[in-house]
């Protein structure tokens, strides 16, 4: 099935940009002057494995008369009405603009699937964009960014829940297989495992380096549990990346991350946490995917009680971003430690997945305060008002409170951890977004 997509939102916000991402190629012009697109233009498109036509749209400009910008606004009405499904991009730097709000209010009375996103959401210049974005009615914003391809994982997941609706998604995530990438550095036994895990010598694996080249996905159950492993090749430093086979190999492997619903890191135990390794971690926690540590090789060390400990030590000081992450040993060509590898691989996805009742992130949200209340700030009190979860995959929050923007980083880091501790989410990367607000409830009986 092929998805009509159309790209809508005022002038300048990145849509042909995104057009280009999701299309594979230049097609769209794309420069910083607003309204360098004029005219529709389709193009086929793909998002993970969603086959997508990409409709491109001129900005829309709240103009009704004769002029361009009214024509160029007709044209985009035009592909609102023959899309399957509409993404709303707004500009996460800017904010929300009064051309923003009105577009939102001819959305809503579409009767068609909404998806909004906020561009241009790479670092933290976007924070206060994305969270302004929740006021346009339109759903949860998804942050991304076209330029970087950053959140599109996110994007996967609105526009397959917005094609096939939510209980038919929540079937489908039964019936579909748990994709589980495989990555690390070049000869670090990727291979050696996707191949001990199936059962068979499906890869080709040897003691040179670089032998794998594509991200190859084989189907296979564990437990009666369908999985699609994708073995993918490994990744060097950005500066030794020279030769154009090696460039698209890694294209396929950051691919491979983003769709990832875990990701195994193996890494050679003698040289385990290497810088590079340490880069790949960090990726996998920004894209949002459940990251699993897996010792390859372990057969070979000669202590092991002491090493282990070792890199538990190492882990929880290079990588505060990984906090939690299950870290295994296996052995893949004598098939040690696979069962406690999958194990650890179901205890990242479950967390992952994990969702929390609003009541009882609020019961937690007022000791965790009481206990260690937020420093003041400029001699006035940082307060926290209510939290809910806005998505899984991974767990997501969003905090009210009063003088949002002046709440420390420590602080965020003491709630996210706290959080993973009292509700046992440990296996996963979990976000916490602030922003200015009050409790929704503080006014009912």
């Amino acid at each position: 099935m092929t998805i009509k997509l159309a790209i809508v939102g005022r002038p300048n916000v990145g849509k042909s940009t995104l057009f280009n991402r999701l299309a594979g190629k230049k097609l769209a012009i794309v420069d910083d002057t607003p309204g360098v697109t004029r005219d529709r233009r389709e193009a086929n498109g793909r998002l993970g494995d969603l086959d997508l036509q990409l409709i491109d749209t001129a900005g829309f400009e709240d103009a009704t008369d004769a002029s361009l910008e009214a024509r160029m606004r007709a044209q985009t009405q035009v592909a609102i009405n023959e899309a399957d499904v509409i993404l709303f991009l707004i500009d996460a730097r800017v904010g929300v603009t009064p051309v923003d709000e009105t577009f939102a209010a001819l959305l809503r009375r579409a009767d068609k699937p909404v998806i909004l996103a906020a561009n241009k959401a790479e670092g933290r210049a976007g924070d206060v964009g994305v969270g302004e974005a929740y006021a346009l009615g339109i759903g949860d914003p998804i942050p991304l960014s076209a330029e970087h391809g950053e959140g599109m994982s996110d994007l996967y997941a609105a526009v397959l829940a917005a094609t096939e609706g939510a209980e038919s998604v929540k079937e489908d995530a039964r019936e579909r297989p748990i994709n589980l990438a495989i990555i690390g550095r070049p000869n670090a036994g990727k291979s050696t495992l996707v191949n001990a895990l199936l059962g068979e010598d499906r890869l080709l694996v040897g003691p040179e380096a670089g032998i794998t080249r594509d991200a190859i996905a084989v189907d296979w159950s564990w437990r009666g549990k369908r999985y699609r492993l994708v073995d993918t090749a490994g990744m060097r430093k950005k500066a030794k990346v020279q030769a154009k086979l090696e460039k698209l190999s890694v294209s396929e492997t950051l691919h491979a991350i983003r769709f990832a619903d875990v990701c195994v890191l193996v890494m050679d135990a003698s040289e385990a946490f290497e810088r590079q390794d340490l880069a790949i971690a960090d990726l996998v926690v920004r894209e949002g995917r459940g990251l699993v540590f897996a010792l390859a090789k372990w057969d070979k060390v000669e202590d092991p009680r002491a090493h282990f400990e070792e890199m538990k030590l190492v882990a929880k000081e290079s990588l505060p971003q990984a906090r939690g992450a299950p870290l295994v040993t296996i052995s893949a060509l004598s098939g040690v430690g696979l069962d406690r590898l999958m194990n650890a691989v179901e205890e990242a996805r479950t967390d992952w997945t994990a969702r929390v009742k609003t009541k009882d992130l609020n019961d937690w949200l007022r000791a965790v305060v009481e206990r260690n209340p937020p420093p003041a700030v400029h001699g006035k009190r940082i307060k926290p008002r209510y939290m809910t979860q806005i998505k899984a995959r991974p767990p997501t929050f969003v905090l009210l409170c009063s003088r949002a923007d002046e709440m420390p980083e420590s602080y965020k880091r003491y709630l996210v951890n706290a959080l993973r501790d009292a509700f046992d989410l440990h296996a996963a990367p979990v976000r916490l977004i602030v922003r200015q607000g009050a409790n929704p409830f503080a006014d009912e009986g």
